[in-house]
C-alpha cells in the first residue's frame, strides 16, 4: 500500500477512533463487542483502500480532497463514546426543516431524539488499554484498588497518579480528588521522558479521556444508523455541491460519485455494529431469580393448604423466614403451638398469624413448586409483580404479556435537578433526559388500555420539555390537566438564590384515547392536596434516661418517629440533620424527637450508623448539642456534637424500620434523609381520578421506595412495579411484605380504605424477579474474531450481516441427532432462569398453572421445558 497522505491518515485515524476507539480490556459487555470491531476494522481498512485506489486512478489528485471531506463529515456525527447523532453540525438549518409538517405546528426536536438512551456509567473499574506510540506498543493499566468507595452519592472528581513504569507497561492509580488536588501531568510527562516515552500532554489527556469514557459517559444507540447517516450525508453533499463554484463537469460528477459511494460503504459497515447493539437492546430478556411472597391465609384457603403450611413450618428454611419477620418488625417471636386453632370445622389459622408473609426464597424448588401447584389460575390470583430491572428492558420484555391491559401508569422520574443527591443519576443534559423519557413513555403507551391514562410528576426543570414531548406521544387532544401541587409550607422569599424555595411541583395527566373517564373525587378532596405529613399516634418510649438535667425518651428501633411542635399537637414533620459522627468509617443520619413545646430551645438527636465498617454496626447515639452547634435553615437543622461525653451509646438491633417515612428516592442513606417523597394520600388521589378500580392494573416504572405499589395493594388494585436500584431489595421488597402483613400507616387510616384493608383484612400474593440486562447479554454473548465476509452475490461485502457465524448465546444449545431435536441447557446461559415467566412474557399469555417442567397458559396451551420449539425461544438467544 502506498504511503498515506495527511488527509487520508486523518480520515482513517478518525474512522478508527469513532468505530473502535482504543483497544480496551476489561469486564464490560460493551468491550466484548469492541474486540470484534477491532478485528473487522483491519479487513474493512484494506478493502476500502483497495477500492478507493482503483476508483480514483483516473483522478489521483482528488484523493486528498475526498479524504478531507470524509473526515469532515464523519467527525460531525460521532460522539466521544461512539454514539451516532448530531454531535456537532453546521447544517442545523437544513436539519430543522424536518421538524415542520403540514399536519403539525412544530415538532419537538432535540439532537438525541433518534437514539435509545442506554445508561450513564459512573462506576470506575480496573482497565487496560493497548497504546501504540510510534510503533512501540505499551499496556496502560488503570488501577482502582486505592479508590475508596464514596460514602454516599456525592459528586467527586477523578485524578490520576503514576504508580509505576515497568518495561512497556504503565500503571496509573485512579483516585478521587481531595481538597482540590489535580492530576500532576507535568510530573507524569517528566517520568515518561526518563523512560524514553515521548508522549505530549494532549495524548496523555486522550488516554485519560479514553478510560473515562468507558466509565462515565452517556451511552446511546442509534435506532437506525444507516438511514440517519445516509440522510445526513446527502444533506451535507448537496450543501457541498452547491458551494463548489458550480463545477458540473463529467469529471467532477464522477469524483463526487466516488465520494458518495465510499461514504455509503463506510456507513453500511459502521451501521452493522450499531444495528447489532439495537438488537441486543430490544431483544426480550430472560426472567431470573424469581420468587413469590404469599401470606398464610392465601395458602390456607386452598385444598391441602393447611397441610402445606404444616410442612413449611418443619422445613429448614423456616428459621430464616422467622428471622425476617423479626427483622421486619412484624413479629417478635413465633409460637408454633399457636399457629392453628381447632374449631368445629377443623383446624384453622390463628388470626394473629394469618397475614405472615412467606417468601419462597427461603425454601427449595420442590417446596416452591408444591406451593404453586395449589393454584389453578396463577397469574389471575397474583396481586402484583415487582421487577428488578432497568425500566426500558422491563417494558420491552413484558409488553406482549401486558399489552393494553394497564389502566393507569404513574411515574415519578428524575427531575433533572442538576443535583447528585439522589441514588439515581439526576444530572442529565436536557437532550439525554428527553431521550430517556421518550424511549420509555412511548413504549409504555402500548401497555395502556384504550380507557387508560398516564400521569407523570415533574418540576419546572423539565416541565415544558416534557409537556411538548408528551403532547407528541399522546397528541395534544389527549392532554387533560397539569395539577399544580404545593410542596412547601413556608412563604416564598426572594432575597437571593439560597432563599428562593421551590414551592410547587406538577402532575401532567394524559389519557390514551377518548374512552378514558375521569373518576369522581369526593367533595372534601376537590383537588390534589398539599404534601403534608400525616398525624401519627403518639409512640410510647422504651425507657427514659437523665441527660443534662433533662428527661430523655429512648425509643425502640422499629417505632421511633419524628415530632415537631408540642407533644399535645402530635404532628409529624421531617427534619434533615446534616453532619456526621465518625465511628470507624461510618457516617449516618439523624432522627429527631422534640420533647419541649419550644422548637428553638431544645433538640434531642438520635443518630444511626450505616454499614461503612464492621465496627459501625449496632449502636444508636443520642445527644443534646449546645447552641453553637446548630443552625436553623428553613425546615433543615444542622448539628454536630463537639464533645463525645455528650453522647450516650445504646446497643440496638442492626435492622431499623422507617415505617412509612421513606424519602423520595426510597434510599435510606444519610445524604438523602429529608428530601421528601410522594405521600400515600397523593397516589390514592391519582388512582381515584384515574378511575382505576379493583382488579385493574396500575404500573410505576420509576418505582422509587414503592409507594405506588403499596397504595395499589391497599386499594385492592393489581400493580406492576419496576425499579433498578439495589434499594429494590432493601426498601421496596421489605415494604411490600409489611403491607401484606398489615401496614397501619399512610392511607390505612382513611375511612374508605379501612373498610377493605385493616388488621383483619390484609394479606396478599405477589411475584418478584430480576431481568437479564443489556450489559449481561453483551457480556455473555459469544462473538468470535473471524473473517467478516462471505461471498454473497446479492450484497456487497459492506452490507453483509457480519455476525452470521457468531454463536451469541447459542453455545448452550446441543443438537440431539438421535431424536432430531435441539436441546438447550438454560443453566449454561444463566443460573436460576424462570422459564415459565420468560415464556409467558415471550408469548403474551398469562400463566394458568405451573407444574414440574411444564407451564400451562390461559388458553390451555402448554409448553414442556424439555421440548421448547427453537423458533419460539430464538429471539432470546440468537437475534
Amino acid at each position: 500500500m502506498e504511503k498515506m497522505n495527511q488527509k487520508e491518515k486523518l480520515f482513517f485515524d478518525q474512522l478508527k477512533d469513532i468505530f473502535i476507539g482504543v483497544k480496551i480490556e476489561g469486564e464490560s459487555g460493551f468491550i466484548n463487542l469492541m474486540r470484534i470491531k477491532s478485528a473487522y476494522f483491519d479487513v474493512i481498512f484494506k478493502e476500502l483502500n483497495k477500492e478507493i485506489e482503483e476508483e480514483t486512478k483516473d483522478f489521483p489528485d482528488f484523493k486528498e480532497e475526498m479524504f478531507d471531506k470524509l473526515y469532515t463529515f464523519f467527525k460531525t456525527y460521532f460522539s466521544e463514546s461512539g454514539s451516532i447523532y448530531f454531535n456537532y453540525t453546521p447544517l442545523k438549518s437544513k436539519v430543522y426543516e424536518r421538524i415542520y409538517s403540514p399536519n403539525k405546528d412544530v415538532i419537538l426536536f432535540w439532537k438525541t431524539h433518534m437514539l435509545y438512551y442506554v445508561k450513564t456509567d459512573r462506576l470506575w473499574n480496573n482497565l487496560t488499554i493497548d497504546f501504540d506510540e510510534y510503533g512501540v506498543r505499551y499496556k496502560i493499566n488503570f488501577d482502582v484498588s486505592k479508590l475508596q468507595h464514596k460514602e454516599a452519592n456525592e459528586k467527586r472528581e477523578i485524578i490520576y497518579e503514576l504508580k509505576e513504569i515497568k518495561d512497556r507497561e504503565i500503571t496509573f492509580n485512579v483516585l478521587y480528588s481531595e481538597r482540590g488536588r489535580k492530576t500532576k501531568s507535568d510530573e507524569i510527562l517528566r517520568a515518561f521522558r526518563k523512560e524514553n516515552i515521548h508522549l505530549d500532554e494532549e495524548r496523555l489527556l486522550k488516554l485519560f479521556r479514553t478510560y473515562e469514557k468507558q466509565n462515565e459517559v452517556d451511552y446511546f444507540i442509534n435506532k437506525n444508523a444507516e438511514q440517519f447517516l445516509k440522510e445526513q450525508f446527502d444533506l451535507w453533499l448537496k450543501n457541498y455541491l452547491f458551494d463548489d463554484e458550480s463545477d458540473f463537469s463529467e469529471k467532477r460528477l464522477k469524483q463526487l460519485k466516488v465520494l458518495k459511494e465510499t461514504a455509503y460503504r463506510v456507513i453500511d459497515f459502521v451501521a452493522q455494529f450499531e444495528d447489532e447493539l439495537v438488537k441486543i437492546w430490544n431483544k426480550p430478556k430472560f426472567v431470573l431469580n424469581s420468587n413469590y411472597v404469599i401470606t398464610l391465609d392465601r395458602i390456607a384457603k386452598k385444598d391441602g393448604g393447611i397441610e402445606f403450611i404444616e410442612k413449611i413450618v418443619k422445613h429448614k428454611g423456616f428459621e430464616e423466614q422467622k428471622k425476617e419477620w423479626k427483622d421486619l418488625g412484624i413479629l417478635d417471636a413465633f409460637d408454633e403451638s399457636k399457629l392453628f386453632i381447632n374449631t368445629l370445622n377443623g383446624k384453622e389459622l390463628n388470626k394473629e398469624y394469618q397475614f405472615l408473609p412467606i417468601d419462597t426464597k427461603y425454601f427449595d424448588e420442590d417446596i416452591k413448586l408444591e406451593l404453586l401447584s395449589l393454584f389453578d389460575d396463577l397469574d389471575k390470583e397474583l396481586d402484583g409483580w415487582l421487577i428488578h430491572s432497568e425500566n426500558y428492558q422491563a417494558l420491552k420484555t413484558i409488553l406482549p404479556k401486558f399489552r393494553e391491559k394497564v389502566q393507569t401508569i404513574y411515574i415519578d422520574p428524575p427531575y433533572n435537578t442538576g443535583s447528585d443527591e439522589f441514588i439515581y443519576r439526576d444530572t442529565f443534559r436536557h437532550s439525554s433526559w428527553l431521550s430517556l423519557m421518550e424511549n420509555r413513555i412511548s413504549l409504555s403507551l402500548e401497555l395502556l388500555k384504550d380507557s387508560g391514562n398516564f400521569c407523570c410528576s415533574i418540576n419546572e426543570n423539565e416541565l415544558y420539555n416534557l409537556k411538548f414531548l408528551m403532547d407528541e406521544i399522546f397528541t395534544n387532544s389527549n392532554y387533560l390537566a397539569n395539577f399544580v401541587i404545593k410542596v412547601r409550607h413556608e412563604e416564598r422569599i426572594l432575597k437571593g438564590d439560597k432563599d428562593v424555595h421551590e414551592v410547587t411541583e406538577n402532575l401532567l395527566y394524559y389519557r390514551k384515547t377518548k374512552e378514558h373517564i375521569i373518576g369522581k373525587i369526593k367533595k372534601e378532596n376537590t383537588s390534589i392536596e398539599e404534601y403534608v405529613w400525616e398525624i401519627k399516634e403518639k409512640w410510647k418510649p422504651d425507657r427514659i434516661v437523665e441527660m443534662g438535667g433533662k428527661k430523655v425518651e429512648i425509643f425502640k428501633p422499629y417505632n421511633f418517629q419524628i415530632i415537631k411542635g408540642s407533644p399535645s399537637e402530635n404532628r409529624l414533620k421531617r427534619i434533615n440533620i446534616r453532619g456526621s459522627i465518625r465511628q470507624g468509617n461510618s457516617s449516618g443520619r439523624f432522627y429527631v424527637k422534640y420533647l419541649e413545646p419550644n422548637f428553638e430551645k431544645f433538640g434531642g438527636y438520635l443518630f444511626k450508623t450505616y454499614n461503612m465498617g464492621d465496627d459501625a454496626l449496632g449502636y444508636r447515639y443520642f445527644y443534646i448539642p449546645d447552641e453553637s452547634t446548630k443552625r436553623k435553615n428553613g425546615d433543615y437543622f444542622q448539628g454536630i456534637p463537639t464533645n463525645r461525653d455528650d453522647i450516650l451509646e445504646i446497643p440496638y438491633p442492626n435492622y431499623f424500620d422507617m415505617v412509612d417515612e421513606f424519602n423520595r428516592t426510597g434510599y435510606e442513606g444519610p445524604k438523602y434523609f429529608g428530601t421528601g417523597k410522594k405521600p400515600e394520600t397523593f397516589i390514592k388521589k391519582i388512582i381515584e381520578i384515574s378511575n382505576c378500580k379493583t382488579k385493574e392494573i396500575i404500573m410505576d416504572f420509576f418505582l422509587g421506595s414503592g409507594t405506588t405499589t403499596a397504595v395499589a395493594h391497599k386499594l385492592r388494585i393489581k400493580w406492576i412495579g419496576v425499579e433498578m436500584g439495589e434499594h429494590f431489595y432493601t426498601v421496596v421488597l421489605p415494604r411490600m411484605k409489611k403491607v401484606l402483613f398489615y401496614d397501619k400507616y399512610g392511607i390505612s387510616k382513611e375511612k374508605d380504605v379501612k373498610e377493605n384493608y385493616n388488621k383483619d383484612k390484609a394479606g396478599g400474593f405477589f411475584k418478584y424477579y430480576d431481568l437479564e440486562q443489556y450489559e449481561q447479554t453483551l457480556r455473555k454473548a459469544v462473538y468470535k474474531e473471524s473473517h467478516p465476509f462471505v461471498d454473497f452475490d446479492d450484497k456487497s461485502i459492506y452490507q453483509q450481516y457480519v455476525f452470521m457465524k457468531d454463536l451469541k448465546l447459542l453455545d448452550a444449545m446441543k443438537l440431539d441427532y438421535e431424536n432430531n431435536k435441539i436441546k438447550i441447557n438454560f443453566e449454561e446461559i444463566y443460573p436460576n432462569i424462570d422459564l415459565a415467566e420468560t415464556l409467558s412474557n415471550l408469548t403474551g399469555k398469562a400463566i394458568k398453572k405451573i407444574e414440574k417442567n411444564v407451564v400451562i397458559f390461559e388458553d390451555r396451551s402448554k409448553i414442556d421445558f424439555d421440548d421448547i420449539d427453537f423458533n419460539l425461544i430464538k429471539p432470546l438467544i440468537w437475534w
